[in-house]
């Protein structure tokens, strides 16, 4: 978990300004303890911004997200063109190489960590142990920022150690290594980094956000599983792809060694992650509440995201801007109580409505028979969009009892109810309780959710729901939007649960995966894999293949992160980003008042996914700069 920055981060950022007249800096900054820790803060303040619209291309580059084009004045546009196929190497989006458009240079956030490391044993009023916790976290800090431009650039040069300013110009001009070297090399900083590291903080109060031992396997865990991934395992794309003195920069051979190195990676992380309290988030009801079982299993779906520092977060980040992103999210919703007389919409503009989910997500959501809709026997899948159906009352957990919607809203699992909004959905929320509190969404043209002003609304009639803590305040209609926020889940116990389950699969086919793919499964209320394929999908033994579940773990993988920022980095992973990213991006006919012409598809853009894709351009600029390093294909 990352403590809130006002804590542990705020004031960092400009340490060095803390030194007097005539003294050297660096001496200065580790100079005493506080001084030291000061710099220890910067290290840890280079930590990307996941979930945040303006630095985390994961976020909003891929196809989970739409919104009005060009942007309005409450989105920030720079990084949403990745989605729309307009990265480029002369200026890219969120650099991380050089910094700039959405990002900061990694390779000065590298040159800190050497810094620190270099320095921290000039500290006199530090103990042992205090030292090696704090260079425990910085080689960790240090593994992390190489596998964040790892996932980027693919091979990367590796700064093991500051160069002397005395260094020759072409000691400076440093070559890719390969992605092995690369991978072992993160893998060992991990290594070193954990005999230090404590299994779990114990003084929350002042010291939650430091790196743990958990943590620090969960890191190692994914790094392993993208490394054993057939975007960087024996991939035959980049077999001429090599440095200019001839070395090749990928290992052209599939190494199967590599998904059970894997798997034990994963086990070790769940291990110690078990060891230290996490567990899957179970909603328990504050004092008084009487919660009925589908809104606890919504709850449970979405709290594992919103609760503050539950019991499933592994590693949370407070460095995101979650007010900005609940507020993007949120739909302007209706009362069920009929004493609330309802004012319109353009009474609350602190509720943007600006981040739509796109059509293309609520297709991927299972049926309530936990397979994919296209697969289920039982699914009226070929009227999906045109058939209307009014909601009845066993619906009425999920669905506005009484209201006319799509074929699509009907009978889907429990995460798509948790996850989205939609026309005639159910926003759990503060009283959400009862019938006659219960908030509603409305989405038609002229109703409360439709379209405000020219930028604030959901483009496609879908809201990332999932993203929104249900306690915020919304209820007012002329207050501003007042939220509960919570840290950006970097990694959640689900996630190492799949990715071990995947690791398993793909080193020893289908079995032991199982057990872990139905953990995931059970908290979202379904039966698991084999149970619920055999019974109602159309290719009932699928599950029993190593190629079958490979495909099954890959859509629960999807569904459960869904929103989360993980979708970008899994699609180019597994190398199937060109059926995703070269798919249409669709919504509803906003501008309609009935339901019959609501429920029509329309495309709002085609995005477009080329091979190049994969990896990031470097920029031209760092090309001229050293001329001993070599573009990434297809740039």
């Amino acid at each position: 978990m990352l403590a809130p920055l006002l804590f542990f981060l705020g004031g960092c950022k400009r340490y060095l300004d803390v030194a007097p007249d005539n003294i050297g800096t660096i001496d200065y900054a580790f100079r005493m303890r506080k001084e030291a820790e000061k710099y220890l803060f910067t290290c840890y303040n280079n930590l990307p911004q996941l979930g945040t619209i303006s630095s985390d291309p994961a976020f909003i580059g891929g196809d989970e997200f739409a919104t009005i084009y060009p942007p309005g004045i409450y989105f920030d546009p720079a990084l949403y063109r990745i989605a729309r196929g307009e990265q480029n190497k002369i200026s890219p989006f969120a650099n991380y190489w050089d910094g700039g458009n959405g990002g900061r240079s990694y390779f000065q956030a590298l040159r800190e960590c050497n810094i620190f490391l270099e320095n921290v044993d000039k500290v006199p009023d530090l103990t042992d142990f205090e030292k090696k916790r704090w260079v425990a976290e910085v080689k960790f800090l240090k593994a992390y920022y190489h596998f964040y431009l790892f996932q980027l650039y693919g091979p990367i040069p590796l700064i093991k150690v500051n160069l002397p300013v005395s260094a020759s110009i072409e000691e400076v001009r440093i070559k890719r290594q390969p992605v092995d070297s690369v991978v072992n090399y993160i893998s060992d900083l991990i290594d070193e980094s954990l005999f230090y590291l404590p299994d779990e903080i114990s003084n929350k109060s002042s010291e939650l956000g430091r790196i743990t031992k958990p943590i620090a396997l969960a890191v190692k865990a994914r790094l392993l599983v993208v490394a054993a991934s057939p975007l960087y395992n024996g991939n035959p794309d980049y077999a001429n792809f090599k440095n200019k003195d001839g070395a090749p920069l990928f290992n052209a051979a599939v190494s199967q060694e590599k998904w059970v190195r894997a798997a034990a990676a994963c086990k070790a992380a769940i291990d110690a992650a078990h060891a230290a309290g996490n567990k899957l988030y179970t909603f328990i009801p504050s004092f008084g509440e009487t919660v009925t079982d589908s809104t606890k299993t919504v709850l449970s779906i979405t709290g594992a995201l919103t609760d503050k520092w539950n019991t499933e977060t592994v590693w949370g980040l407070s460095n995101a801007y979650v007010s900005y992103i609940q507020a993007a999210c949120q739909a302007r919703v209706t009362s069920g109580d009929p004493s609330v007389v309802e004012n319109p919409p353009s009474t609350n503009e602190s509720i943007r409505s600006d981040l739509a989910a796109s059509l293309n997500m609520a297709e991927m959501f299972y049926s309530n028979n936990g397979v994919p809709i296209e697969e289920d026997k039982q699914y009226d899948y070929a009227n999906r969009f045109t058939k209307l159906r009014t909601a009845k009352s066993q619906e009425g957990f999920y669905l506005k009892r009484g209201y006319e919607t799509a074929q699509l809203h009907f009978d889907r699992e429990p995460r798509f109810y948790a996850d989205l909004g939609f026309d005639g959905s159910i926003w759990y929320g503060l009283g959400l309780y009862d019938d006659s509190k219960t908030w509603f969404v409305e989405a038609k043209h002229g109703q409360r959710a439709a379209q405000l002003g020219a930028g604030l609304y959901s483009v496609t009639g879908y809201w990332p729901k999932k993203l929104v803590n249900y306690r915020n305040d919304f209820g007012s209609n002329s207050a501003g939007y007042s939220t509960r926020n919570y840290p950006w889940p970097a990694i959640r116990l689900a996630e190492l649960y799949l990715l071990y389950a995947e690791a398993l699969n793909e080193a020893n086919g289908p079995g032991a995966a199982y057990e872990w793919i139905d953990k995931v499964r059970a908290r979202a209320g379904l039966k698991g894999v084999q149970e619920s394929w055999s019974s109602y999908a159309k290719n009932a033994s699928k599950p029993s293949t190593k190629e079958g579940l490979r495909e099954i773990i890959q859509r629960e993988t999807l569904i459960e992160l869904v929103f989360e920022g993980k979708r970008f980095w899994d699609l180019r992973r597994w190398k199937t980003a060109p059926v995703y990213l070269n798919t249409p991006i669709k919504g509803w006919d906003l501008a309609q008042e009935d339901a019959v012409n609501y429920y029509r598809v329309k495309q709002l853009f085609a995005p477009t996914f080329t091979p190049k894709d994969y990896l990031w351009p470097l920029s031209e600029y760092a090309l001229v700069v050293n001329p001993n390093l070599v573009q990434n294909p297809g740039w």
